[in-house]
């Protein structure tokens, strides 16, 4: 259907507004965790590809940092398997770290990449057992037991990142391929590990000295005690509102990712909501944004 003399006068509009930040970004990194609704919606999965095809049309380098809990949860139960969780973190023995592989690595991670060749993208899987990418060690867990003291609590086969060795992402970003990471890394005896994938997103971000990292999440962003967006937040504003409770519990992990990227050189992070179709075009290439920026020098009203 042609479009009327306003709607066409609309999509001048958007362009318009997109164009300095086309011209601002074009060459520089983006890293986009993918992850919770998004994932599940067939046409905010059309969406997503859909944006990261168009990003590295104009010319920036997106790179794709995956999860897949849901999933790995539906094949476990159809398995008659049970998966503990200690804080939101999955306890990974050695046979749910096989299927936390087979889905992640396999099924998830493929369905993706086809997801954006099919939508005109060129767009590469990888773990980070491809080419050492992602170095990891054993994780453990400081919880407080009963009497109040501190104690490291074992959950398996799940790892933390030590090191991302970044000329694997830079061949093939080079090559005109769009990453696609799922977040397993590897110790230096081989072992695979289960890591978070916002944890993997922001170290990701770091190594290749990214201009953003945006966390696809199901919320609008970061609230304050009122439950209103915080649409602008500075490192000190973050360390603040951790300090008064205002951010708490599983908010803490995600907002702690991004944090940490700021503070490593990652020139901001965005927390958005994932719901919101295009919502990373709309983050990236708006005045207003999407959710809540994080840097060392909050632009947004808070």
């Amino acid at each position: 259907m042609p479009l009327n003399k306003d709607q066409a006068l609309n999509v001048a509009k958007v362009l318009t507004e997109a164009l300095p930040y086309i011209q601002r970004f074009a060459g520089k990194t983006l890293v986009v965790k993918y992850g919770g609704n998004a994932m599940t919606d067939p046409e905010l999965e059309r969406s997503f590809a859909r944006d990261i095809v168009l990003l590295k049309t104009v010319g920036i380098n997106p790179v794709i940092v995956h999860g897949g809990g849901p999933q790995v949860d539906s094949l476990l139960q159809q398995l008659g398997r049970v998966s503990d969780r200690i804080d939101g973190m999955r306890v990974t023995d050695q046979p749910t770290m096989e299927v936390v592989e087979m889905v992640l690595g396999g099924s998830v991670n493929k369905s993706i990449v086809n997801l954006i060749n099919q939508n005109g993208g060129r767009a590469i899987g990888l773990t980070g057992k491809d080419g050492n990418l992602i170095r990891a060690k054993k994780l453990y867990l400081d919880k407080k037991d009963a009497d109040g003291l501190m104690q490291k609590v074992d959950l398996g086969l799940v790892g933390e990142v030590v090191g991302i060795k970044t000329d694997v992402l830079d061949l093939f970003m080079k090559s005109d391929f769009i990453p696609v990471i799922a977040p397993l890394g590897v110790d230096e005896e081989g072992n695979t590990y289960n890591i978070n994938a916002d944890l993997v997103a922001g170290k990701v971000a770091e190594a290749l000295k990214a201009e953003k990292l945006i966390l696809l999440t199901n919320i609008p962003g970061v609230l304050d005690a009122n439950k209103n967006v915080l649409t602008g937040l500075t490192t000190q504003d973050v360390d603040h509102l951790i300090e008064t409770g205002v951010i708490y519990g599983g908010m803490i992990p995600k907002v702690g990712c991004a944090l940490e990227a700021v503070k490593g050189g990652v020139i901001s992070a965005h927390i958005i909501d994932g719901r919101v179709p295009h919502a990373a075009l709309l983050e990236v290439f708006t005045d207003e944004g999407l959710g809540t920026l994080i840097s060392n020098r909050a632009k947004r009203k808070v």
